[in-house]
């Protein structure tokens, strides 16, 4: 019997090439699924369930100008904001952002997720709040002169809360 050595290392060398494909593909989900349940995803389980309705209401007044103590639903200040935009996804906020912070689950940054809350303390009070849009993003009203917008978180310094 005459075997070809050529044909016999052109099958192994095809096998170990499948063999390492499959490896690759193989680590490659689990990784994937490594993912899928790290901190995201068991943030997302613990989640309000206004959060999401709330982003969606908050981006929806997006233009609309900045105003002292207003609540909406044309002109906001930054807790009317957020009072409006849970009011309207069925929960019930204090009014201002100190209240705000005190009445809410407070969690950390890596808990976060669409809808929770961020507060930006001065000193021992709460001076801004907005709504967390995912990606290092609020939706917020600055301040007078400006209008609704979502903006990069632009401190370190902020707090998390979720309304549950």
């Amino acid at each position: 019997m005459i075997v070809n050595t050529t044909d016999t290392r052109k099958r192994s060398t095809d096998h170990l090439a499948s063999r390492r494909v499959a490896t690759v593909l193989t680590f490659s989900l689990i990784i994937s699924l490594a993912g899928m349940t790290g901190p995201a995803v068991q943030a997302e389980a613990l989640a309000s369930p206004y959060g999401a309705k709330a982003v969606r209401i908050a981006a929806s007044k997006r233009g609309a100008p900045y105003v002292y103590g207003a609540t909406g639903p044309r002109e906001f200040d930054c807790s009317g904001l957020t009072l409006y935009a849970f009011r309207e996804a069925g929960r019930i906020l204090p009014r201002t952002a100190d209240e705000q912070y005190e009445h809410t689950r407070h969690i950390r940054r890596v808990q976060r997720v669409p809808g929770d809350l961020v507060f930006f303390p001065a000193g021992s009070t709460m001076a801004h709040v907005g709504i967390y849009a995912g990606h290092d993003k609020i939706w917020h009203a600055p301040r007078p002169g400006t209008r609704v917008r979502l903006e990069r978180i632009w401190s370190g310094n902020v707090r998390y809360a979720r309304a549950t």
